[in-house]
């Protein structure tokens, strides 16, 4: 068919239909119309693990402040979802699916692919990220591939289960150059309480810090020993592939993300990352750790003590806070409430010759914003490992019951090879990265 140069677009349409001739027509979305992003400024992500924790992330949640999770938010674009359970993959990854339709207003609209072995999603090119929201034993081992498969990566707490395997995850990250953001969101939400109590310790408002109640004590993890036949595993389940670089054992009906779990491990890093932010021992750790009764404590070489309890009759830091002493005062937090003694000293605002920390009011934005201009994330490698070391002391000094010298600069525990030994924990193969 000839084109008239002349002819109108409502007349061209007319006749290129009577010819039989379908003419393209792009949704606006795809044009970056109407406040859409176009496709090829979108950060394209994968989703390792999508039962609670992952799932709110990937459609929203109480732990993920936006609306959506990342499936509703126009800068991204979500191409994979991953689960060991083939009932909470073909459902998120259908859930996405229906959103994009939606939001395109045409019919399906087949974007996101599911699939029950992460590998496959890291070795897609089109994907520029993962959040991995698996077991927690699997969190260090799936962070070190994805930085060597060039993938951004969003990780849920604990960062890794074992010292070792920690600052493998650190290692891995800068020599690949990838931007890692731990999710320890609360140096970003709960409307700045956590920052605003370690800006005013650290402004030297309580006077010289001299020590803080973590609420929660050290963890680690340990591979169980069981033998036997075990149960029918579910046709769902790929039961092999949840055990991962745990040992085999047969299946009991537990597949919990923190199954293999001692000590606070799974709340633990989110305390211990505030208290390393308040004394300012991001890029270093504790030098002492001890035992009281079977509750961990540690000392910095500031002389600052750590306690994994609560500060007496304090109700305030529980929920992932804690509470600071000093010789002028204590603060406590959570996320719910901040507070002084005496309470002045959180009253006073702020001033701008005192202590300002990195401001971040959205963990999932701030991690967003770092893949687009590749700066350091609020809660990076580094953090994250540190934080992590912090509570991973803790479960030796528990397993051992014993105190331990830890030497942060070289990350080893001085002169005892017993408690070196459990720097790292052995795994099944293929899984040893």
């Amino acid at each position: 068919m000839s084109i008239n140069r002349n002819l109108s677009r409502r007349q061209f349409l007319r006749r290129a239909a009577a010819a039989g001739i379908a003419p393209l027509v792009l949704p606006g979305s795809v044009l970056g119309l109407n406040g859409a992003t176009p496709p090829s400024n979108r950060i394209t992500m994968g989703f390792i693990g999508v039962g609670t924790q992952g799932g709110g992330h990937l459609l929203g949640g109480a732990w993920t402040y936006v609306a959506g999770g990342y499936t509703g938010r126009k800068e991204v674009q979500v191409l994979a979802v991953c689960d060991v359970w083939q009932d909470r993959r073909d459902n998120a990854c259908r859930r996405v699916n229906d959103y994009y339709a939606g939001q395109a207003g045409a019919g399906s609209s087949q974007v996101c692919k599911a699939y029950v072995d992460f590998r496959a999603v890291l070795d897609r090119p089109d994907i520029d990220a993962v959040l991995i929201a698996s077991p927690a034993h699997w969190h260090a081992t799936m962070s070190i591939m994805a930085a060597m498969a060039g993938k951004d990566i969003y990780c849920e707490k604990p960062t890794a289960v074992t010292l070792q395997e920690s600052h493998q995850v650190l290692d891995t990250v800068r020599r690949y150059s990838r931007v890692y953001q731990a999710g320890t969101q609360q140096r970003s939400e709960y409307a700045g309480k956590f920052r605003l109590a370690c800006e005013l310790v650290r402004s030297g408002r309580i006077g010289k810090l001299q020590s803080i109640y973590a609420w929660r004590d050290g963890g680690g993890v340990f591979w169980p020993n069981r033998f036997g036949a075990g149960n029918p595993v579910p046709p769902q389940l790929d039961w092999d592939l949840y055990l991962g670089p745990a040992p085999w054992i047969p299946f009991d009906g537990n597949t919990g993300p923190h199954r293999f779990d001692i000590g606070e491990l799974n709340w633990g890093q989110h305390h211990y990352d505030i208290v390393q932010w308040a004394a300012d021992a991001d890029k270093t750790g504790p030098v002492e750790v001890f035992l009281e009764g079977e509750l961990s404590g540690y000392k910095y070489a500031s002389g600052v003590t750590v306690y994994g309890k609560p500060y007496p009759g304090e109700a305030v830091g529980g929920d992932g806070g804690a509470c600071f002493v000093g010789t002028e005062g204590r603060i406590a937090v959570d996320r719910g409430s901040i507070k002084s003694d005496p309470p002045g000293i959180v009253l006073e605002p702020l001033r701008s010759d005192e202590v300002h920390l990195y401001r971040s009011d959205s963990h999932s934005g701030n991690f967003l914003e770092c893949i687009r201009n590749r700066g350091r994330t609020i809660c990076n490698e580094e953090v994250a490992h540190r934080a992590a070391s912090a509570l991973l002391l803790g479960g030796v000094s528990k397993q051992l019951k014993r105190a331990l010298k830890w030497n942060p600069a070289t990350e080893e525990f001085v002169n005892d090879d017993e408690a070196n030994r459990l720097r790292s924990i052995a795994k099944r193969a293929p899984w040893c990265v």
